[in-house]
């Protein structure tokens, strides 16, 4: 099987795109024929080997996500030419990931992909689009409302954010759309933000425990002071859906928003998210899909061996919307 394999030398990490024999790969459940794969955040920094995300030996093959069809399902209920999607549960990490051709999982880590969806769309969503939709979950776990107020979409024009606004736009949500790429205004405009904010906006930290009550809600994939910013200017229970770290992982903030105004920070965790809740997100995911709700979201497929420049852009910042890869190409 051909497979981008990560090797570890004194140089640093060294992606190789090579055939493997089947063999080689890790224990599981049920054995699976990948055809796509993503390129997320998380990726980049494990194949440019500027982030300590690869926890497992190496040579390792990472790809957080991967979609395909069941070749043998070990006993489980899983059968042959079974549809299925693989996200989290430690997959591209301590797990052999999606940039292989094949690939064994554990029978209780996959979700049935639902009609509807092609493995190409299902890694157009991949992660970073279950992210987004646990996310608005949350928010509306919360009682956030489309009436409530304009909620913000941090790290608007990356994979999560960029989905994150569509979505809320969808539901009839005021989506302002905060983010550092100026070439990224109109593509923010045609998922539906009502406002494009610049970033600085919210990152400086607030001069007081909280600021004037601005947001009704948040959906942030940045952390760091932007998250202490949204926390202080959101208003009186609201919700904040912590979902990613782009912007640091340090969190210097007090518990007055909480405690005076009764915000709720929500950690979003797709990683070892319940199966029926995985369950619940892919299938509000497909309905959007059908609907046409995320069709500006921007799509870019490449193939295996496109993976290791492109794993350096978007470290950097450099994509827009989604990067599928198509491990067939």
């Amino acid at each position: 099987m051909r497979a981008l394999r990560l090797h570890k030398t004194d140089d640093g990490i060294d992606p190789r795109l090579e055939d493997v024999p089947e063999g080689d790969l890790p224990d599981g459940d049920v054995l699976l024929d990948v055809t796509h794969s993503s390129l997320n955040y998380k990726d980049g920094l494990a194949v440019s080997g500027r982030g300590k995300i690869v926890r497992g030996a190496f040579p390792f093959v990472p790809g957080i996500d991967l979609a395909g069809t069941v070749v043998d399902g070990g006993g489980s209920d899983w059968a042959p030419g079974d549809r299925v999607i693989l996200t989290g549960w430690g997959t591209g990490e301590n797990r052999w990931g999606g940039y292989a051709e094949r690939a064994r999982a554990d029978a209780d880590h996959l979700v049935r992909l639902p009609d509807g969806l092609s493995a190409e769309d299902a890694m157009w969503i991949g992660t970073a689009g279950l992210t987004a939709m646990l996310s608005v979950l949350a928010l509306e776990d919360h009682s956030v409302d489309a009436g409530d107020g304009p909620v913000a979409v941090t790290g608007a024009s990356g994979g999560v954010g960029s989905t994150a606004t569509a979505l809320l736009a969808d539901a009839g949500y005021a989506v302002h759309a905060v983010t550092g790429t100026a070439s990224a205004h109109g593509y923010l405009r045609a998922l539906g933000a009502a406002e494009v904010v610049g970033r600085e906006a919210l990152a400086t930290p607030p001069e007081a425990p909280m600021g004037r009550g601005t947001w009704a809600g948040a959906v942030d994939s940045v952390g760091g002071t932007t998250l202490a910013s949204l926390l202080a200017t959101t208003k009186r229970h609201g919700c904040v859906a912590a979902c990613g770290l782009a912007g640091g992982a340090a969190l210097e903030t007090t518990v007055f928003p909480f405690i005076l105004r009764g915000v709720t920070l929500a950690g979003i965790d797709s990683n070892t998210a319940p199966p029926s809740l995985r369950d619940e997100a892919w299938a509000r995911l497909a309905d959007a899909v059908g609907r046409g709700a995320l069709g500006a979201v921007e799509r870019t497929v490449i193939s295996l061996g496109d993976v290791p420049p492109w794993a350096g852009r978007i470290v950097d910042g450099d994509t827009v919307g989604r990067v599928v890869v198509d491990v067939r190409a």
